[in-house]
């Protein structure tokens, strides 16, 4: 679909759902991400953001739009203020051709993988970013889930086991290629589950190309995007997917592009479990787990969007060099078996 035929089809649902004026109605794409679509729809004054699933195989809960927008309704009413407000969903196919959402635009800053160009960020700006990434990660495993609705969201007993058990299904669904050290980290997660009895939401996906920042000059989060893989659960499995995404300088370059965590001043995988750890009082003795297990899951999901590029549903071009990351974390996952190292 491109964009103008999604302006003329979203158009009538926006005048009579919101009651706006869409004769000078423009829609732009965001490209930076992986997965789900997201656009800026501009209309009057305003400003919203639409989200919907990728084109082509849809992925499990990955992609089911009315379920994030949910997550976002269950957020707001617990109380959880870095979110989009969400305004409006549609299951209606017949609409734009597939389920849909609508929320708030969060003006801030968005750190992709570089520094933009033209700004200059201290290690201060990074030394800041990180604790305050953690901070709302913590402040996020801490909310009240029963009255919230947040609870309905997931299904905390046996998670572990079953995010281990279904990751590895969909790896091996999408395999393209033989990676051993994949494999191998299937069957040592399998054989070393911990138990753990403490359960929160977690969003599954907590990285700084999620989080909105005030400006360049201060790094308060305004803002955490990107819920379709949001759950309830052991919150050390939310942890440990952050840790596998949160690169250090010494780390493989090609695991340097999902997360600016590798410049001056950030905290190291070491001072984030720390830190994580004495804020939230939980047991860390079984991180090497989690992050192991987060690890295996970003090489998961680089496995799957590369499958169907290789099918023809993807064509970014970026998408053809991910069957290296999957092979960079099943290294990466193999090695700290290994060597016990996170």
């Amino acid at each position: 679909m491109t964009l103008e035929d999604l302006k003329i089809k979203i158009a009538p649902f926006l005048e009579d759902k919101l009651a706006i004026n869409t004769e000078n109605i423009s829609i732009s794409q965001f490209k930076g991400g992986y997965s789900n679509l997201t656009y800026l729809i501009k209309a009057e004054d305003k400003e919203f953001i639409l989200r919907r699933p990728p084109l082509g195989k849809k992925i499990s809960k990955a992609h089911d739009m009315i379920r994030e927008f949910k997550v976002l309704e269950a957020l707001q009413k617990a109380g959880y203020k870095k979110i989009p407000k969400p305004i409006l969903s549609c299951e209606d196919e017949a609409v734009i051709g597939s389920p849909f959402f609508i929320m708030e635009k969060v003006d801030g800053l968005i750190l992709r993988n570089q520094i933009p160009e033209g700004i200059n960020l201290s290690s201060r700006f990074f030394q800041d970013l990180s604790k305050n990434t953690i901070d709302a990660m913590l402040e996020l495993h801490q909310l009240e889930l029963k009255d919230s609705g947040l609870l309905n969201l997931g299904k905390p007993d046996g998670y572990v086991e079953r995010q281990v058990s279904g990751w590895s299904e969909r790896y091996l669904k999408a395999k393209t290629d033989e990676i051993p050290a994949m494999e191998f980290a299937i069957e040592w997660l399998k054989s070393n589950c911990p138990t753990s009895k403490a359960v929160s939401f977690l969003n599954n996906d907590f990285k700084y190309d999620n989080i909105v920042l005030r400006d360049e000059s201060n790094p308060e989060i305004k803002a955490i995007l990107d819920w379709e893989m949001a759950t309830v659960g052991d919150p050390l499995m939310d942890l440990g997917t952050s840790l596998a995404y949160w690169a250090e300088k010494e780390d493989a370059e090609i695991l340097k592009m999902f997360n600016l965590t590798h410049p001056d001043g950030n905290m190291t995988r070491s001072e984030v479990i720390n830190y994580y750890g004495k804020k939230s009082g939980l047991d860390m003795s079984n991180m090497l787990f989690y992050y192991v297990f987060g690890v295996f899951k970003v090489g998961v999901i680089a496995q799957q969007i590369y499958q169907r590029h290789m099918q023809g549903f993807a064509p970014d071009p970026r998408f053809a060099g991910l069957i290296h990351v999957v092979k960079a974390c099943g290294k990466t996952a193999k090695n700290s078996i290994e060597t016990g190292k996170i």
